[in-house]
């Protein structure tokens, strides 16, 4: 049996152990491995290669994609997907793994109502945002690097007696976001899915301020579009001399944590397990605590919520 495996979207650190475990446990159930370069694109292109040890090797510690990946327009198309599939078909490729977000699975939805290719989706993303799995690759590294800065700001943050505002990425999920101000401990939190008080936050902070609160730090979801508007509130309301820092990609690196690297080898080891099943469509979930298949049309056709305990202990930094 012929699998390949590619990856697709944004890169996230848990790719390249995914990657390794493809290449070592493929061969150990009698798999034959095949890389598809660039994602979809590489796939439409015909980018495709038997991979082997030798290309895995020393690739565990390695955030993002050593087979690189993309965002592709052309997908949306059939025609391109018909040069896909026929690629395929040239290197008698009979199911994929795919590792990606919503998007990709989207796309992969569709290219399986076209031509029926089997493929399990390995749900890998920072944004944490993919309906039906508590857990995706690449969070825990994220939510590291993230922690990682907070101390660090908090530190120089005590040492003014300055605020500071914290973007976190994460699209339209506030998940990166609400985890890290809680752990860091934050005075302020902005999200998507909570609303926030700015009056109540300020009779709070004020209080506190009076107490003896000379530093403050708020954490802010980029898809709340607060940022600025938060770092004004600061300086006018509070007279903080305030900082912005925008983390950006650098929480898509680094080195994969312990639980990222470990969880890498138990996706692809369930979805190596169920690959061969008939009409096979499905995304592998880590739902209380254990692994479970979902068909792909239920996550591509539901809405990610987050989880009501994190949003209640959040609750309180947005008022």
């Amino acid at each position: 049996m012929k699998v390949a495996v590619f990856t697709s979207g944004g890169d996230a650190a848990g790719m390249n152990p995914a990657l390794k475990a493809f290449v070592e446990l493929s061969y150990s159930k009698g798999i034959e491995p095949y890389f598809i370069y660039n994602g979809l694109e590489g796939l439409i292109d015909g980018k495709i290669k038997k991979a082997d040890y030798s290309d895995v090797a020393g690739i565990l510690h390695k955030g993002g994609t050593i087979i690189r990946s993309s965002r592709s327009k052309r997908f949306y198309e059939y025609d391109y997907r018909k040069q896909a599939f026929e690629n395929l078909k040239k290197f008698g490729i009979d199911r994929l793994v795919v590792l990606g977000g919503d998007g990709s699975f989207k796309g992969m939805d569709v290219f399986y109502h076209d031509f029926g290719v089997g493929f399990v989706g390995i749900p890998v993303t920072i944004d944490n945002d993919i309906y039906g799995t508590d857990y995706c690759l690449g969070v825990d590294t994220a939510l590291n690097v993230i922690r990682h800065m907070l101390d660090n700001i908090r530190d120089t943050a005590s040492s003014f007696g300055r605020a500071f505002v914290v973007e976190t990425m994460g699209r339209n999920c506030g998940y990166l976001a609400l985890v890290s101000s809680i752990i860091s401990g934050a005075e302020i939190l902005s999200i998507p899915e909570l609303p926030i008080d700015y009056e109540s936050i300020e009779k709070r902070l004020k209080k506190e301020i009076e107490q003896g609160r000379s530093y403050v730090v708020a954490v802010v979801a980029e898809g709340t579009k607060q940022t600025y508007k938060m770092a004004e509130f600061l300086e006018k309301n509070l007279s903080m001399e305030t900082r912005i820092t925008i983390l950006g990609h650098v929480q898509r690196g680094g080195n994969p944590t312990v639980f990222d690297r470990l969880m890498a080898y138990k996706f692809m080891e369930f979805a190596l397990e169920h690959i061969n099943n008939e009409e096979i469509h499905d995304m592998v979930a880590y739902k209380d605590e254990r692994l479970k298949l979902i068909d792909i049309d239920t996550v591509v056709n539901n809405k990610y919520s987050l989880n009501p305990f994190l949003l209640k202990l959040g609750e309180r930094l947005t008022r």
